[in-house]
């Protein structure tokens, strides 16, 4: 690694697996320290067995007095990175309130709370980047039996907009990142609760115009892209990486 990164402080959520980890561990290879957070002891122990030198930090993104607790200390952040969600499996009409809640609760009032907690310490800084994970599944593009998440995905990109515009002046930026199918243990236990979880392995591939998934280390070199001073005159933007499946 070139050390793109040295020096720079970064926290990170949902770290425990998939693209947060990846994206933990691809931060902390570039020279950051890293404040590994998420609501699963045991990843994040694992996590911490593999990479002593990385942070890490039980933490419910969803509890704003977990979240006060957690920043109280915390007097720089260069790199905030929001990778928590949640993907709920069907239509509007499989879509109860308490599914809309908790999708909404677990994918955009989190990064809600955690901007919110966060975006003082970058101002008094004078500097900051934020990164949010939404979703092609979003505003980018409708997909059958996504309507919630599709509905809460979309939030993330007005909301990274709207911290964009209202903090360009103080050098902070936002931005988000528009993953495709992307591999990880989360998407292979939806795989598994189907009724046929072969074939309906199969069918996600065969719905990906590059025949075959993403992997978390390709969101995780974006992340590195937008945490980085390469992108400094990068913000408000929703940066899809999807295999081509938005095209």
């Amino acid at each position: 690694m070139s050390g793109r990164l040295k020096g720079k402080k970064i926290i990170v959520t949902a770290a425990g697996q998939g693209i947060g980890r990846a994206t933990a561990v691809a931060f902390y290879k570039e020279g950051a320290s890293i404040i590994a957070t998420d609501i699963n002891e045991k990843t994040l122990n694992d996590l911490n067995k593999e990479f002593p030198n990385i942070k890490v930090q039980k933490l419910d993104v969803t509890k704003k007095d977990e979240i006060s607790k957690f920043t109280k200390d915390i007097e720089t952040v260069d790199v905030l990175f929001n990778a928590v969600g949640f993907v709920h499996h069907g239509t509007i009409l499989d879509c109860e309130e308490d599914d809309w809640d908790f999708s909404f609760n677990t994918n955009i009032k989190s990064m809600y709370f955690m901007c919110k907690a966060i975006l003082p310490i970058m101002i008094k800084q004078n500097s900051g980047s934020i990164i949010n994970i939404a979703s092609v599944a979003s505003s980018m593009k409708g997909f059958p039996n996504r309507f919630v998440y599709g509905a809460s995905k979309a939030a993330i990109i007005g909301l990274t907009k709207s911290i964009a515009a209202d903090y360009v002046k103080q050098n902070i930026r936002c931005n988000s990142i528009l993953p495709g199918t992307v591999y990880s243990p989360s998407w292979q236990d939806r795989v598994n609760q189907s009724p046929d979880p072969v074939q309906a392995k199969k069918d996600f591939i065969a719905r990906q115009p590059m025949g075959r998934l993403g992997t978390a280390e390709e969101i995780a070199a974006i992340a590195i892209y937008l945490a980085g001073d390469e992108s400094a005159f990068t913000t408000g933007s929703a940066i899809a990486v999807d295999g081509g499946i938005s095209i």
